[in-house]
């Protein structure tokens, strides 16, 4: 059946202010999954007690997804007149304050499209349980603050299903009539019902043991499809790696004898952390450097962290209610973040985290999506896994790593986890903690949770004899039901460099520490100054350093500071900032006619690229961030009303003049380095990395340049020994006018049309492709034989590519880009509303279109809201877009 056929009626808002604690708990559940043809039975046998002396009937949720075939309480069936059955729920009156409830539900996975609760993935199958999915499997309390100890028994086909896996440690197996076995698993950790996890099938095992720093093995085990057991090393790898960092940053060690990761192909998120089962999409798994590219094995590394580091911070402790996910998903989020700032390079992590935080989370600030890190209410809980929620959520974290300092920051995590240890907590509860180990007042820090929006950060010099003082300024513009906001506490890192490039250490008004990354500063109030003691003159602040807040920042700095900071400033997140603002301020003013300042900042930029490219001694994957234009879509989000088509032409224009100034030296450090790009290691990924960003400015330049980097390009793609190489070759070619481009496109996909995640990637690079068919070439995809809308990852690649990724066809002045996504949201909400929705967004910013496009993309908004049976999941979005 498809989702559409099963609707029931539109959910309600949910509030938070109407939290009530649940009429009843649930201590123990014990579960039977039959598993048959084409149908599973499941038989959930749970121990209930009453919270308190309410009166209230038992009230459990359900859907119309499967069948009710028997119920009964201790023991005796429930007389029909006792209990409701609606399209998603089971009402149960008068039950005692203690009891014993049995209920067997019929499921048919093959048919569950929606890919929550339990469903069919590759002749496998797995469940899907957060937020609301185990509702899908049997009719339950299915809320967060519910938890109970689960034992499992699986009984399966030992031919078709010879794998039985849930939480927890295997306890029994046992040989069944007719072909048949079964499987024992107990978790002993209380856990909600999101945290359930069940997987059987055809799989073979990657195994590994861990030994615990207090000396207990941990058997490790990566469940994969046969052929892929190649691919399976370096997740292994990084989930041991994991486990050490965690014990040594923390001191947390795993708390089971096993920890099972399985890999699906259908999943409609990353990955799942399901207490000591794991279950991931194959993204995040597989990997070798000839399927794989570097970022790839990164994702894999910090991904396979993520869902480690929630056995403690999700799994161990869990949030009270769905309002406070940002309390584990953003608390996680940090922790891997730091994982892989550890385990690679921190300033190259820590750029690529503020990309994407810019690139998808502040524009979800900056429109009618906005939402605080602790939303206020909802329709479906599913439209709030927002970067707001895990992106913005880290940095608010990171915050109060900041202003408590790492040491007691990491007491106080410690503290936090002990306290609530086996419960259901909530953000307000981890503030609590910080405030109350960290000895640091953060009454007004609390408002991030609470408000809102990018706080916007202006500063200003003024010389007060060898003194300086900086005024500092901020403002945050309105968001939906929020038209003011209060004054954020945000915590602002300053450095200070005089005129021959060293770092000083001036006292300051405030009361700061001093560190090696320059001093902290608590801006508390709209505007505020700091001054600064015995400032020589032409010394250069260095500001935000370490992107210490997630604001928004204008300053007084000049063009020439700013490329001063870009060759002497010690912070690399401030240096790249320097040369970002440097080139997007020249890309601007073309874009605007501002043209009487453009030859000055382009020989400032010159000069600045120049010196990047002639430094010695540099991290070579810092160096390419370096090298790196501002995104078009950043670009973007610096202007009032876009201009998508102006943004890309002036962009182009300065990456053709910096390839022309700069060829002989562009040239000379390509062939330097591409001799060193063979391996795993950092320097040969950097190699990698930086020969890459060398080639796309090779291809600008003057016509003799151009045809020989294009026999580079062709040379390193049939003879590149990993995906990187290749892959970074195919997105030159693919972007070109080459001869050659349609057989290296052919080429490519007949070489790798066995491996899907593979095959994600052509379908990628075609769709991020700026040639003027792309739009035509993304429809055309779309009737491929490799492409299907039953698979996320597949739509994700090709059209969320394109939407997201390619500012300038996407915006076709004639709507014809909003028209084909609307197409593909109303076709894929009938199947898979989940991944639908995650669809919506770039159709909801219409508000800084010219008037043109505002009109095409409000129209290809309203033609969803027209849709029959549209979900629940689009609807909430479209409806909040349209406000």
């Amino acid at each position: 059946m498809d989702a559409s056929s099963m609707m029931a009626s539109p959910k309600q808002e949910i509030k938070l202010a109407d939290y009530q604690p649940p009429a009843f708990f649930i201590d123990n559940i014990t579960l039977t999954f039959k598993i048959y043809g084409d149908y599973v039975d499941v038989h959930a046998k749970s121990f209930i007690k009453r919270n308190g002396n309410n009166t209230n009937a038992l009230a459990l949720d359900g859907s119309p997804y499967m069948e009710l075939l028997n119920l009964s309480i201790d023991g005796e069936a429930v007389d029909k007149a006792l209990y409701t059955l609606g399209g998603a729920n089971l009402t149960i009156n008068d039950v005692p304050d203690e009891f014993i409830i049995d209920i067997t539900t019929r499921l048919k996975p093959a048919e569950n499209s929606r890919l929550e609760g339990l469903y069919a993935s590759g002749g496998n199958l797995c469940t899907q349980c957060e937020a609301e999915g185990f509702r899908h499997i049997t009719y339950y309390i299915d809320r967060p603050d519910v938890l109970a100890v689960y034992s499992v028994r699986i009984e399966a086909d030992k031919d078709e299903y010879p794998v039985l896996l849930s939480n927890g440690d295997n306890t029994e197996n046992g040989i069944l009539d007719n072909n048949r076995h079964y499987a024992c698993w107990n978790d002993p950790y209380p856990k909600p019902s999101y945290l359930f996890a069940l997987v059987a099938g055809k799989l073979s095992a990657y195994s590994d043991r861990y030994v615990t720093k207090s000396g207990r093995e941990v058997a490790l085990n990566i469940y994969v499809r046969e052929p892929d057991l190649d691919k399976c090393d370096y997740a292994m790898q990084s989930l041991k790696r994991s486990m050490k960092w965690d014990e040594d940053e923390y001191g947390l060690e795993y708390d089971l004898g096993t920890y099972n990761i399985v890999a699906v192909s259908d999943f409609n998120m990353g990955a799942m952390e399901n207490k000591g089962l794991n279950v991931f999409n194959t993204k995040y798994v597989l990997a070798n450097q000839q399927t794989a590219t570097d970022t790839d094995f990164d994702n894999v590394e910090g991904v396979i962290g993520h869902e480690y580091f929630h056995n403690w911070t999700g799994n161990r402790v869990t949030c009270r209610d769905w309002f406070q996910l940002s309390l584990k998903e953003g608390l996680t989020v940090f922790r891997d973040q730091e994982f892989s700032s550890d385990m690679t390079s921190r300033a190259v992590k820590r750029i690529a985290d503020v990309r994407v935080l810019r690139m998808i989370q502040f524009p979800e600030d900056a429109g009618p999506l906005a939402h605080p890190i602790r939303p206020e209410s909802y329709v479906e809980i599913n439209n709030f896994y927002t970067a707001t929620v895990y992106n913005k959520g880290a940095e608010v974290i990171r915050m109060i790593q900041a202003l408590l300092g790492k040491k007691a920051f990491n007491t106080a995590v410690r503290q936090y986890l002990t306290e609530f240890d086996g419960q259901a907590a909530t953000c307000a509860d981890f503030v609590d903690v910080m405030e109350r180990v960290g000895q640091k007042d953060l009454t007004q820090f609390r408002r991030w949770y609470s408000q809102a929006g990018t706080p916007s950060i202006d500063v200003s010099r003024k010389r007060d004899g060898n003194d300086v003082i900086l005024k500092v300024s901020q403002s945050c513009m309105a968001t939906p039901g929020q038209s003011s906001k209060a004054p954020f506490h945000i915590p602002f890192m300053v450095g200070w460099i005089d005129k021959a490039g060293e770092a000083i250490f001036p006292d300051v008004s405030e009361k700061v520490n001093w560190t090696e990354n320059g001093c902290l500063l608590d801006v508390t109030a709209q505007e505020q100054e700091f001054k600064f003691y015995n400032v020589p003159e032409d010394c250069v602040p260095s500001l935000h350093r370490g992107f210490s807040a997630p604001v928004t920042l204008t300053s007084d700095i000049s063009d020439e500071e700013k490329a001063f900071l870009v060759s002497h400033d010690s912070d690399a997140y401030a240096r790249w900032q320097a040369i970002q603002e440097l080139a997007s301020s020249y890309i601007l003013n073309i874009v605007e006619g501002e043209m009487s300042i453009v030859d000055e900042q382009y020989q400032l930029i010159a000069s600045a690229f120049s010196t990047i490219l002639q430094q010695e001694n540099i991290d070579l994957s810092f160096m390419a961030e370096l090298l790196t234009l501002p995104t078009e879509v950043y670009l973007g989000q610096l202007q009032d009303t876009l201009q998508p088509d102006a943004i890309y032409d002036a962009r182009e224009s300065l990456l053709g003049k910096l390839a022309n100034d700069n060829e002989q030296s562009i040239n000379n450090l390509f062939a330097m380095f591409k001799s060193q790009t063979a391996g795993q290691t950092q320097s040969a990924k950097g190699a990698r990395r930086l020969c890459s960003v060398l080639l796309s400015y090779m291809i600008r330049g003057k016509s003799e340049a151009r045809d020989s980097a294009k026999e580079e390009i062709l040379s390193q793609f049939y003879k590149a020994s990993t995906m990187t190489e290749q892959l970074s070759a195919l997105m030159l070619i693919s972007d070109s006018d080459y001869v050659e481009r349609e057989d290296v496109l052919k080429h490519f996909y007949e070489q790798w049309q066995t491996d899907d995640l593979v095959i994600d990637k052509w379908f990628a690079v075609q769709a991020q492709s700026k040639r003027l068919d792309t739009l035509d070439t993304v429809k055309h995809l779309m009737c491929h034989e490799a492409f299907s809308y039953q698979n996320p990852n597949r739509i994700r690649s090709l059209v969320s590519s394109f939407t997201m990724m390619n500012q300038v066809r996407f915006h076709s002045a004639d709507g014809a880009g909003y028209s084909m996504l609307s197409n593909v949201i109303k076709k894929l909400d009938k199947i898979n509303p989940q991944t639908a929705a995650r669809m919506v967004a770039p159709l909801c910013r219409w508000q800084r279109l010219d008037s043109i496009r505002q009109t095409l993309m409000i129209d290809s908004l309203k033609e969803l809201l027209n849709v029959e049976n549209l979900s629940d999941d689009v609807r909430e979005l479209v409806q909040k877009s349209l406000q």
